[in-house]
């Protein structure tokens, strides 16, 4: 199970954002690549070839930053991101667990959307159609 709150230690939001970024947006590629590989992504997700995305978790001090490539595959990214998600890491685990609505936070300003929001906006809805695993779901 899952815990319903992250509380992080003030310390990671002090040094995280002197650490290394690149090996966040590593993991992530290498989890949407694995995700998609499962067939848990949808097939076409050919809007986002040659944007990137960045996701920051504010009290990490992490940013995961990854684009499409050619071949289809997720890759980390470098540079400026066509849309940048910003909030805090329980909001963030929120919105994935479907506890709590995107565009509730974004009114709440607890969730930022930077950048091309019409790319942002057909993100949200790719991951609303995203069936989750169950271990994801369960509430503690």
């Amino acid at each position: 199970m899952l815990p319903t709150e992250f509380p992080v230690p003030t310390l990671f939001a002090r040094i995280g954002p002197r650490l290394p970024q690149k090996p966040w947006s590593l993991a992530l590629a290498l989890s949407l690549n694995a995700t998609r590989q499962l067939g848990k992504l949808p097939d076409d997700v050919s809007f986002m070839a040659g944007r990137s995305v960045a996701i920051c978790v504010q009290d990490l001090g992490a940013t995961a930053t990854i684009t499409l490539q050619p071949n289809g595959r997720f890759a980390p990214s470098t540079g400026t991101a066509d849309v940048r998600f910003t909030a805090q890491l329980a909001d963030l685990v929120r919105i994935i667990r479907r506890q709590e609505d995107p565009d509730t936070l974004f009114f709440q300003r607890r969730l930022l959307i930077e950048g091309d929001t019409e790319l942002g906006l057909t993100l949200k809805n790719l991951l609303d159609s995203i069936e989750l695993p169950a271990w994801l779901m369960t509430h503690s």
